[in-house]
């Protein structure tokens, strides 16, 4: 830990402990992270999250997870709103950002914030936009859609890998089993067609990922994941780019009730982002 001096920012590594009040924070915002996110993300890159204290108190967060040697991403980064405009923010920015090193950094930044990720270097790629509605559920499950065990963990990172900008098996082992965590694959003749997640937040259900060959596989998976969500709000951040995406939540009577911008500082690889239905994490990518 660094030494602090008295009414200074010191800015240092975040334990799993802080980070349960960081997401009270953004929980606070109107973010909504999953109630038990935070194992998941330290599981993928433990020194990638970062708080800043005044006299030991919380103030300012961020975190910069590391997921190979040419990619990460950016998230949570928040001030507490009573120590807001003292450039607390800007100081935490600065150390965590050091951790990607040479990375390219995305991130989904929201409305106020993009023209500072804009001087910062991140450039535009998409609009995200979230859907929140009750769906109304009871579909029987398609025998082709399985618990993601049945198609294997090796499987089900490969396919993830295809349709994200980096491989991410550490954190998917955690993602997929979590406690209350509902992860089903679509299978047909032993191939993935696509696998997505439900999981709890305050207030609601979260979709994500989904990711999908086609809308129709997209549309099995969905209806599956929300068959039994018996009236409870369900939530899923869905890329504006993604015409068939669009259409899967709007034709679920869900409605746009928030946005970003996915924003990137430089060259990601190349990946199936036609699959992409409903992203992870606004937090994690």
């Amino acid at each position: 830990m660094t030494d602090s001096v008295p009414g200074e920012l010191t800015v240092s590594r975040a334990t799993p402990d802080d980070w349960r009040v960081v997401s009270g924070w953004a929980a606070d915002e109107g973010w909504n992270p999953g109630l038990r996110d935070g194992a998941s993300f330290f599981a993928q890159d433990p020194e990638g999250f970062f708080m800043g204290r005044i006299e030991g108190e919380p103030v300012s967060a961020i975190s910069v997870v590391n997921y190979d040697e040419v990619y990460a991403f950016l998230g949570f980064y928040l001030v507490r709103p009573d120590l807001r405009g003292h450039g607390h923010g800007l100081a935490t920015w600065r150390t965590a950002l050091a951790h990607a090193g040479n990375r390219t950094v995305g991130l989904d930044g929201v409305v106020a914030q993009q023209d500072n990720y804009r001087r910062s270097g991140f450039e535009f790629a998409h609009r995200t936009i979230r859907y929140s509605g009750t769906v109304p559920g009871g579909a029987a499950r398609p025998a082709r859609i399985l618990p993601v065990e049945a198609a294997g963990l090796r499987a089900i990172t490969a396919y993830d890998a295809a349709s994200y900008p980096a491989d991410r098996p550490r954190f998917l082992e955690s993602w997929l089993t979590a406690p209350g965590h509902r992860a089903l694959a679509r299978i047909v003749d032993g191939r993935i067609t696509g696998y997505g997640v439900l999981r709890p937040a305050h207030g609601a259900l979260r979709i994500g990922p989904l990711f999908a060959d086609t809308r129709a596989d997209a549309e099995e998976l969905f209806d599956a994941l929300t068959a039994e969500t018996d009236g409870v709000p369900v939530v899923i951040d869905v890329p504006e780019s993604q015409p068939h995406a669009v259409a899967l939540a709007e034709t679920r009577g869900m409605k746009p009730t928030f946005e970003t911008a996915r924003m990137y500082t430089g060259p990601v690889r190349e990946r199936a982002e036609e699959r992409v239905f409903g992203v992870t994490t606004l937090e994690l990518g």
